[in-house]
Order: C-alpha cells, then structure tokens, then sequence
C-alpha cells in the first residue's frame, strides 16, 4: 500500500471533517468497515478515523480492493494539475495515462516514450500514485462508464465502447470486479439525459472564475466556429461528415460545469472531456497556487482580489497555436479578424442540427499549402503559420501533448518567425504548462515595474519565486493591467 506520511494525514483528516471543497480530488478516503472510498466532500455519515485508510489517487484506492461510492461519486473529482519539478518524467507518464495513451499503446510503448524503461515507470507509478499504470487506466476507464451509466440513458453497449472496452463481457466482467455490481444496477430511470443530447458533470476545485474565462474566450471568439456568452461557451466539433456543437456551462451543483453534446460523438467523449477540461483549466488548484504567491506582494495582493483565476487552454493545440501567430504584433480584435477570415477562407463549412454555415477550423493538412498571405497579413508571418502548419502535418512537434518545457521551447523557436514570447504562449495553452512564462511580454514587465517596464532578465529573476506557477502569474498581471490604476492595490 502507497503509504501517507503524519503530516498528510493530519491534513486529510481535518479536510474530510470540514468537507473541503478545494481538497477534492486531491485524496480519497477509503472506510474498511464499509470496502467504500469516497470523496472528501462525501455527505455519508463520517467514519470513525481508526476505520479510515488516506489514498492520494482514486486508483490506489482501487487497487487496495475498495469500490468507488455511489453517493459521492468519485468519478466526478477533479484531476491534478501536471507541475514541471524534481518528477518531470513521472507527471509526463501520469498525464499521458489521463489523456488515454493507454487505449493505443502497451506500458512498455509509453515508459520508451517517456525514456524510462518499463520497470522504472511502474516503480514511479507506485512510489507517486500508489498504483500500477495499467491500474490507474483501468480505473479511469471504470468511473467513466460509471458516471455514463449514473448521468445518461445510453446503452451499456455504447457505454462499454465509450469508455475503452471493445468487449461488452469484459467490460461487465470488469465493472462487477471495480464496482461490486454489475452495470445495469447503476441504470437510474430518472437520469438527466433524455433525448440525443449527452450532459455530464465536470467537477473542479473552488474557487473559480467562471465569468472571468469566459470573458477571455469572448474576446477571441470566431464567427461561425463558436459563440461565447455571459453564461455559456459553444463550438462546432467535426468531423466534417458528422459535425455537432458541444456546449459549457454552469451547473446547478456547486463547484460543477455541465457538458453537453450530442450523442452522435459518444465514441469522441473521453477526448472531448479532455479537451474541455483543459480549454477550462478544470484541474487547478487553487490552494497550492496562492501558497506560492503569497510571499510576493504584489500577486498575494493579486489572488486576494481574483482568487479564482484559471489559465485558459486550448480545445484544439493547432488551432490555439495558429492564433497565437496570428496575434503576433497586433491586438486582440486585430488577431480575432484575421482568424475570423482564416477560417472562413479555409475551413470546412458545415451545418449542424442547431445552425448552418458554421465553420471547422482549417487543418494543418489544409494550412501547409495555403495562401494566408491573401488575408491581409505579412509575407514572413504568413510563411510562419505555413512552416507551423507543416511542421504539425508531419508530426515534427506535437501541440497536444504535455512534455518538458524547455525542449519544446526550444523547438518552437527553431522555427521561422517564433520566438520566445510566443513559444511560452502556446505552451501556456497548448500543452497547458503550469510554468510557461512569457517573460518579455511588455504588459507582464509593466506590471512589475509599476508602470515603467523592466528588463526581461529582471522578469525572469522576479519569477523564480513562482515556480511551478508562473503560467497563473501571468494571468493575474494580465487581469491586473484592465483595472484602472486608482482601484489598484
């Protein structure tokens, strides 16, 4: 058993007594007496401490012969956040697991990936999860079909392929061995999901500045690929042959978005809740960040005011990656007419069953050979985003998955017209790295020199305290810079 330190427990034991929201998903509680882990937010009844087993990951609860609670629902529990440190090789490992590699290649494929050998990943899995690789996607295999079963009407069959299983009898056979039951006991006639239309709970860690993403979305919204309002957020998902709107927003439960989209892409489901999970920064924490910045003035100052602050994702790597070029030099309205004309020059043209005419982002494929001079940009930034495009035709970088900063960095910026600044905003949103840091960003360098700009050497020195954080800094400088000077503190 994966073993939890004094210091740990003390602090899990006075979260699962207060039922803090922002430990959830950052362990789980497992009663002996009952063969039951739960969440620290579970509204059963609290179990006596000496009952009680600490795992840090719901599958090291799983491979302890606990079953997930069906009150509490641990498949709803918000992720952890990747952190570039001492462990870079294992976070690696453990967000490709997240991400399903496991469904395409053996542990042995993924430890050569990582550049480890097979024993060495199976060893950090236990050291840091507590769990085997192959556990841990098991068990996520599991809680999703669970929440699917819980939330939706859809077929077990449906379900079972949904979630990785290509065999309906190892998937029961599976779910009996994980749950303690078999699927059809999780059937509830009074789901939420009636209809063609799937909707699933995503949960994450208070707080959280919902309006604050959305605010950041609208203003780099395109025309015909996605529509942002006070409330939701809603894109167009392809393939182009069965295009569907996927849509966000908040739920009645606390601390939880709604997804929904329509059931036509069930088999696309796992990768669609990836994706929105890191378009909306769903697992953050919170309460690690602002420990890291409270010993800076100015950004204690900075979380006390917006506490909830995410850094937004991208939905789509290329496509995010392909923006930022766009807005190299240009402002923010600027950058959204441009894309806005990319899209419509390039992108597929679809009609779903809720609106015509809406548009697919172009594909690498497509963008390689294009001439996105004609939309009214210079030769050498045109001749970027086509060197980017082929670059992610032909596999030679990849703007989806999490890998080590500083080399994919330093590959951005090997091709023509990226540089630094750039590089570390694609990271930032991209791969979704907690540590990017754009430090010669001139609106980042003002606002540490109150106004009069430093150096970026400065910058860079003023941000080592932040690590492995300064991706949230630079989301709080930013949302500093739109407040007018006399509210400032």
């Amino acid at each position: 058993m994966h073993m939890i330190d004094i210091d740990s427990r003390t602090r899990f034991q006075r979260a699962r007594l207060a039922r803090d929201a922002r430990f959830d998903g950052l362990f789980f509680i497992a009663v002996r007496t009952t063969g039951i882990y739960c969440r620290p937010i579970c509204p059963a009844p609290t179990a006596k401490e000496a009952n009680v087993d600490y795992f840090e990951h719901s599958a090291a609860a799983a491979a302890s012969g606990y079953r997930p609670c069906l009150r509490c629902r641990p498949e709803l529990a918000p992720g952890r956040a990747p952190c570039d440190g001492n462990t870079l090789a294992f976070e690696l490992a453990w967000q490709r697991v997240r991400d399903g590699a496991l469904n395409e290649m053996s542990v042995a494929q993924l430890a050569d990936e990582i550049g480890l050998s097979e024993r060495q990943l199976r060893r950090q899995f236990v050291q840091h999860v507590g769990a085997a690789p192959l556990a841990v996607h098991t068990t996520q295999r599991l809680l999703l079909a669970k929440q699917l079963l819980t939330e939706t009407r859809l077929p077990v069959t449906d379900i079972a392929f949904a979630s990785g299983y290509r065999s309906l009898r190892r998937f029961n056979q599976a779910f009996v061995e994980g749950c303690g039951m078999p699927p059809s006991r999780l059937r509830v006639a009074t789901a939420e999901n009636p209809g063609e239309t799937i909707r699933l709970k995503l949960v994450y860690r208070p707080p959280y500045d919902f309006a604050g993403i959305l605010d950041f979305l609208a203003t780099r919204a395109i025309d015909g690929l996605e529509q942002v309002d006070a409330v939701s957020y809603r894109r167009v998902l392809g393939p182009a042959d069965a295009p569907a709107w996927v849509n966000i927003s908040q739920a009645s439960a606390p601390n939880t978005l709604l997804l929904q989209i329509e059931a036509q892409h069930l088999p696309l489901l796992p990768d669609v809740i990836r994706r929105v999970r890191r378009l909306f920064d769903l697992d953050a924490q919170p309460d690690a960040i602002a420990r890291v910045f409270a010993t800076d003035p100015l950004l204690a100052s900075a979380v006390q005011a917006a506490p909830g602050i995410r850094v937004p994702g991208a939905f789509d790597g290329f496509e995010t990656a392909v923006r930022a070029v766009l807005g190299q030099q240009v402002s923010v309205a600027g950058a959204r007419t441009l894309c806005t004309r990319l899209v419509h020059a390039w992108g597929a043209s679809v009609s779903t069953a809720e609106a015509a005419n809406t548009r697919l982002f172009p594909t690498a494929t497509v963008l390689a050979d294009a001439d996105v001079k004609s939309i009214g940009m210079p030769t050498a930034r045109a001749n970027s985003i086509r060197t980017l495009a082929r670059a992610a035709r032909d596999g030679e970088i990849d703007l989806e998955r999490m890998q080590p900063l500083a080399a994919f960095v330093d590959l951005l910026c090997t091709l023509p017209g990226i540089g630094p600044w750039t590089a570390h905003y694609i990271a930032m949103r991209c791969l979704h790295h907690p540590d990017a840091y754009p430090a010669g960003d001139l609106v980042v360098r003002k606002q540490l020199g109150v106004g009069e700009a430093i150096s970026t050497a400065d910058a860079e020195r003023r941000a080592e305290t932040w690590r492995p954080w300064r991706s949230y800094a630079v989301m709080h400088l930013w949302r500093l810079s739109a407040i007018p000077s006399k509210k400032k503190t």
